[in-house]
């Protein structure tokens, strides 16, 4: 069984407005339904299981009879203090019904443009691994400073990578990293790759997706309105 765990309990704050950016609605549609509707389509996704506060399940409720035609909505788990708390509530919950085996893709509520093609390449790609991560390649010069005022050092851009997500690990053995960071070295884990590296688990990088942005900044949410209304004009 694939399962898909899409994180939609963070509250968005520096897009700025009164609701989670994910339930802003965009050409008619919430955000977090753009994502929603690419996994429910998606043939070898078996199932979604939502990180959502009991506030706003009613509204994912009304966007999954549009979203998931396919109806693979499974559940919801309470999100956590931090986003790797919200996906260490979503795997207990999902450990409950599935096999160590299965595979879990974990998936951004506020990254909309997820393509199919993508979801195929991480599927394709975990074969041989214990979980697959979408990277992009640094594009600009990094540098590295201990005080936020001057320059301590520079990184090579070309060994260095911006991770995205999805990305997917086998359900029991990536449950085991994140609990064993519990209860005070999970509360520092940024992206969803990091336990598993921590672990020592074997994650294979694929190439990511531009379009395949967060939605953090309302220039983020600019340039993805922007995005939604160039394809309803074409």
């Amino acid at each position: 069984m694939n399962i898909a765990l899409v994180l939609s309990g963070g509250i968005g704050c520096r897009v700025g407005g009164s609701i989670p950016k994910q339930y802003i609605k965009v050409g008619k549609r919430s955000i977090l339904s753009y994502c929603i509707k690419q996994l429910s389509d998606h043939e070898e996704i078996d199932g979604i299981w939502i990180v959502a506060e009991a506030l706003w399940r009613e509204e994912i409720l009304e966007c999954l009879k549009l979203a998931d035609k396919n109806n693979k909505f499974m559940g919801f788990s309470n999100p956590g203090k931090t986003r790797q708390l919200s996906v260490y509530h979503g795997l207990e919950d999902i450990r409950s019904f599935a096999h160590e085996r299965d595979l879990v893709l974990i998936h951004d509520a506020a990254r909309p443009l997820l393509s199919a093609k993508m979801i195929t390449d991480c599927f394709s790609a975990v074969a041989g691994h214990d979980g697959v991560i979408p990277v992009l390649p640094m594009k600009d010069t990094l540098y590295c400073s201990q005080d936020g005022v001057t320059i301590a050092s520079l990184l090579n851009r070309d060994k260095i990578y911006a991770g995205q997500a999805p990305e997917i690990f086998y359900l029991e053995s990536y449950y085991r990293a994140n609990r064993n960071l519990l209860p005070e070295q999970i509360l520092l884990i940024n992206g969803s790759t990091e336990p598993a590296v921590m672990a020592g688990m074997d994650i294979v990088m694929i190439p990511g997706d531009e379009n395949n942005f967060k939605i953090t900044t309302r220039a983020d949410l600019e340039r993805f309105c922007r995005i939604v209304l160039e394809e309803e004009q074409s």
